[in-house]
């Protein structure tokens, strides 16, 4: 694999630490050849995601989810049935542990097993104080009123109307 020099980035940057590490993360994962288990990322909305993964065999006393500030850790461990011999064994049930790098402000609002696969639903949630906000805009000894901005961006038509 081809490496990738982030060097001029990295001079005219300030303040993008993490996402050069989730960057660097992800190169060394795909390196390392790591798939086991299988899983899929889907965006159902704006601020939704959805993490579904397959645990054929692994029951939820068997797998760990983890969050901290950023990051979600998805472990898991099956334990051996006792007295079980096995002339074919074709599912996998090795241990594993999945890391998934989070923006800001994504949460798990909650997690199921259903028919082997092992569903995490997430949610960004921005505070109220770093939303966007319209600010007010003042003229030379006057206020231009909010109703006079949206008639300009609406063409206009609310201007007429007033």
């Amino acid at each position: 694999m081809a490496t990738l020099d982030l060097t001029p980035l990295l001079r005219s940057t300030v303040g993008f630490d993490r996402l050069w590490q989730a960057l660097d993360a992800a190169l060394q994962i795909e390196e390392n050849g790591t798939s086991y288990p299988p899983y899929n990322i889907e965006k159902l909305g704006e601020d939704s995601y959805r993490i579904v993964m397959a645990v054929a065999g692994f029951g939820p006393e068997d797998l760990e989810i983890v969050t901290e500030p950023n990051l979600l850790t998805v472990r898991g461990k099956r334990r051996e049935p006792a007295n079980v011999t096995y002339l074919h064994r074709g599912i996998a049930g090795r241990a594993f542990e999945r890391r998934f790098q989070l923006a800001d402000y994504v949460k798990v609002k909650e997690a199921r097993l259903e028919n082997g696969l092992l569903i995490i639903e997430l949610e960004r949630e921005v505070p109220e104080a770093l939303r966007p906000r319209r600010i007010e805009i003042r003229g030379a000894g006057r206020t231009i009123e909010h109703r006079e901005i949206e008639a300009r961006e609406s063409g206009g038509k609310e201007a007429e109307a007033a």
